[in-house]
C-alpha cells in the first residue's frame, strides 16, 4: 500500500482502486435478556446497560458464523467463481481452535481451496478490520483479484463480570475486489496504535480481564479520535461530508460520546448503533454496524468506519458508495433481518450453550 503525505500521518491507499464487492452479516437467533444477568448476580436490582444480547447456539462457533456471513457476502457479489478468491482471513478473539485455523474451514466450505492464502487474525475487537485492511492491500497490489475478510466472535465474559451484559456474538464478512465491481470504493484508511493494556487474556485463561474505566481514556477515545482525525485530515474531509459513521461499540455510551467529540451528529451514527440492540464488544461489532449501513446506503453516500481493539489500536476507513449498491442489497438477508428473528433464553440455557460449566 502506498503511503502519502508525511510519516506522522499517512493515509493508506492501494496502487489501484479497490472496494467492497460483497458483504454479509450473521447474528445467532438466541437472545439473553440483560434482566436475566441482573437476576442471577444482582438479585434483579439496578439497571442494565442494554436490553439483551445475542448468544451462540450449542452448535455455533466462530467458524459456523463466519461461514454464514461469507455465503451472504458471496451472494451479494457479482456471481464470482470462489476459486478466484486468493485469500480468506478471519479475525476473532474466540477462534474455536487454539491450533488449527478457522480460515481453512471457511475457505473449504465456500469452495475457495486449494489455491488460496488462509490465515487467522488477532487484535481483540479490531481483528476484523485489520483483516479488511490487509485485503485492500492484497487486492490493491494486484496479488489477487478477490480477498475475503471476516470479523467474528462468540465473545467470552466471566460470569458476573460487567462484560457479561454486553459481550455478544455475531459475524460480518466483506469480499474485496476491483473498484469497477465494487458497491463501495475505498477512499483511504489510517491506523493508530500504542501499547495500552486495557484488556487482556493470558494463555490458558478462559476469560479476559479489563481495566474498568481505564478502557475509556486513554484507550478507546484516544485511539479512535487519533485514527479518525488523522484520516480526515489527510483525505481533506470533514464530519459533515459523511452520510453514515460507525464506531466500535464496547457499550452504549462510548460511540455516542466519541461521535460528539469528533463533530458527528446522532443521525450520522444511528444506523450503525443498530448493533447495540443485540450486544456488542466483539470483533464483528463495528464491521456488523457497517453491514447495517450498507443495507440502507444510497449511491454517492460517504461512509466512515472506525474500529477499536484493546491493546490498543483503531482502524479508520473511508468509503464512497457506488451505483452497484441498490441491486445487491436484496441478494441476502439484511442485518435487521437477523436482529429481528429472536428466541429468548434464560441464564441456565445461556450457560449451557456457551459451555461455561466445564466437566
Amino acid at each position: 500500500m502506498m503511503a502519502e503525505v508525511d510519516n506522522k500521518r499517512t493515509v493508506l491507499r492501494p496502487e489501484r482502486d479497490v472496494g467492497i464487492v460483497g458483504y454479509g452479516a450473521y447474528v445467532p437467533r438466541y437472545r439473553l435478556p440483560a434482566s436475566e444477568v441482573s437476576r442471577i448476580w444482582m438479585d434483579g436490582e439496578g439497571g442494565t446497560p442494554i436490553k439483551e444480547k445475542s448468544v451462540p447456539g450449542p452448535d455455533e462457533d466462530v467458524a459456523t458464523m463466519s461461514l454464514e456471513a461469507a455465503r451472504n457476502a458471496l451472494n451479494r457479489a457479482s456471481y464470482i467463481d470462489p476459486t478466484e478468491i486468493r485469500a480468506v482471513w478471519v479475525g476473532s478473539e474466540s477462534h474455536p481452535y487454539a491450533v488449527k485455523p478457522t480460515s481453512t474451514i471457511v475457505a473449504e466450505a465456500i469452495g475457495a481451496t486449494p489455491f488460496t492464502q488462509a490465515g487467522d487474525w488477532e487484535f481483540a475487537c479490531k481483528a476484523g478490520t485489520e483483516a479488511i485492511q490487509a485485503a485492500f492491500g492484497f487486492v490493491g497490489s494486484n496479488m489477487a483479484r478477490y480477498a475475503l475478510a471476516i470479523g467474528s466472535d462468540t465473545a467470552q465474559a466471566r460470569p458476573s463480570d460487567a462484560l457479561e451484559y454486553t459481550a455478544a456474538a455475531g459475524s460480518a464478512a466483506f469480499l474485496v475486489g476491483p473498484a469497477e465491481e465494487a458497491l463501495a470504493i475505498l477512499e483511504g484508511s489510517l491506523s493508530y496504535a500504542t501499547d495500552i493494556p486495557d484488556f487482556w487474556r493470558r494463555a490458558y485463561q478462559r476469560y479476559p480481564s479489563h481495566g474498568g474505566r481505564f478502557t475509556g481514556q486513554p484507550a478507546y477515545f484516544t485511539h479512535i479520535a487519533g485514527a479518525v482525525e488523522g484520516l480526515m485530515e489527510t483525505l481533506g474531509t470533514a464530519p459533515s461530508d459523511y452520510t453514515y459513521v460507525v464506531f466500535h461499540q464496547p457499550n452504549v455510551k462510548f460511540p455516542v460520546k466519541v461521535a460528539k467529540q469528533l463533530g458527528f451528529t446522532r443521525e450520522q451514527i444511528e444506523e450503525g448503533l443498530l448493533v447495540n440492540e443485540i450486544g456488542n464488544a466483539y470483533a464483528g461489532s463495528s464491521p456488523l454496524g457497517l453491514t447495517a449501513i450498507l443495507d440502507v446506503a444510497q449511491p454517492g453516500d460517504r461512509v466512515l468506519l472506525a474500529s477499536y481493539g484493546s491493546g490498543a489500536g483503531s482502524d479508520a476507513v473511508s468509503f464512497q458508495v457506488t451505483e452497484a449498491i441498490a441491486e445487491r442489497q436484496m441478494r441476502a438477508p439484511t442485518t435487521r433481518d437477523y436482529i429481528a428473528r429472536r428466541v429468548e433464553v434464560d441464564y441456565a440455557n445461556y450457560v449451557r450453550y456457551t459451555k461455561k460449566l466445564v466437566k
